[in-house]
């Protein structure tokens, strides 16, 4: 599938630079912001998200005077951070990409509690993937925007969450 474009914040999201989650924090990202992001490894788009659900334009305007990170940083800084807890991002990395390359000795020692499981997937979030992004006007917007790159609008389904 060929990405489409008339749609200027496919487009956006598509040209977008792509930033290091090894680089985080990462200066480019706003400190509020709704919108739609991209994770990727290498030329394969892994999975994509979105951040501001429920914020029409006021509500982004009042996020970002607020001066206080909301919306795109703090989701971003969760998936940087490798922890599952609260982060689907994160789960979804330690069941399909992390769990199938760790060895018996890699789990038992996960299991005695000597290696911390989450340090593995941050460190694999960070040694193999990076990222882009597109600020919306509201959180509509950004669901638009996610729902069409999650059917494939960038060329590919994502591996992790495609809409499928």
């Amino acid at each position: 599938m060929t990405p489409t474009s008339d749609d200027p914040l496919l487009n956006q999201l598509l040209n977008a630079p792509r930033f290091r989650f090894a680089d985080w924090p990462v200066a480019a990202v706003p400190k509020a912001a709704a919108g739609v992001y991209s994770i990727w490894d290498q030329a394969q788009l892994l999975y994509v998200g979105m951040s501001g659900r429920s914020a029409d334009e006021s509500t982004v305007q009042q996020k970002q005077r607020a001066d206080r990170p909301w919306g795109l940083t703090t989701r971003l800084a969760s998936h940087a951070s490798g922890r599952r807890s609260g982060d689907q991002f994160c789960v979804y990395v330690a069941d399909f990409l992390v769990l199938p390359e760790l060895t018996p000795e890699d789990i038992a020692a996960i299991a005695r509690r000597e290696v911390r499981f989450d340090d593995s997937i941050k460190r694999y979030i960070h040694n193999r993937m990076c990222f882009s992004f597109v600020e919306t006007r509201s959180g509509a917007d950004a669901m638009e925007l996610e729902a069409a790159v999650r059917s494939g609008g960038l060329g590919q389904l994502p591996i992790l969450n495609p809409s499928q």
